[in-house]
């Protein structure tokens, strides 16, 4: 989770080619699916239909072995996660990054304050247990060299401690 900008495709997309894990991106799946229930003229965005995302993935989700990467946290089964990562990112670089991507004055004000006041962190502390959700800075890129290293080596002392086949 994180921030839109904060570096989240870049980081689940690499880092399913290294675990060979299954990248759902949320955002992919609710437009091949037509998983909308409305638009949001204020953000200039579609707004998600969360039931409907989560009938489209929760059969991925039952077989395990997924990365997937969304900006919000609080409607998926809790279940489904052994650890949530929250991407974070200096307000400097999330706002050249939102402008890059062409977003509005409105949406970047919206998103940055989402940022500074620790929105989807806090969020993903009130929706699962807090000892599985951690924060990661993702400024650099090798703060994503760093991240992949970690979350790798997470995933592989998860698969040996729970006598699980890292290949799977």
């Amino acid at each position: 989770t994180g921030t839109p900008g904060a570096g989240k495709t870049q980081l689940a997309t690499r880092l399913a080619e290294i675990t060979k894990m299954k990248h759902i991106n949320i955002g992919k799946v609710a437009a091949e699916n037509e998983c909308y229930d409305g638009y949001d003229e204020a953000l200039d965005c579609k707004v998600l239909d969360e039931d409907k995302i989560l009938s489209c993935i929760e059969a991925d989700m039952a077989k395990g072995n997924n990365v997937v990467d969304y900006h919000g946290s609080d409607f998926f089964d809790e279940d489904w996660f052994d650890i949530v990562f929250c991407l974070r990112a200096e307000i400097e670089v999330l706002n050249k990054r939102l402008e890059e991507r062409g977003y509005s004055e409105e949406k970047i004000k919206n998103n940055l304050e989402s940022e500074i006041f620790q929105v989807l962190l806090e969020e993903a502390r009130d929706s699962y247990d807090p000892e599985i959700v951690h924060q990661l800075s993702s400024n650099t890129l090798s703060d994503v060299e760093s991240n992949l290293q970690r979350i790798s080596t997470w995933i592989k002392s998860w698969h040996s401690d729970n006598d699980t086949d890292v290949d799977r």
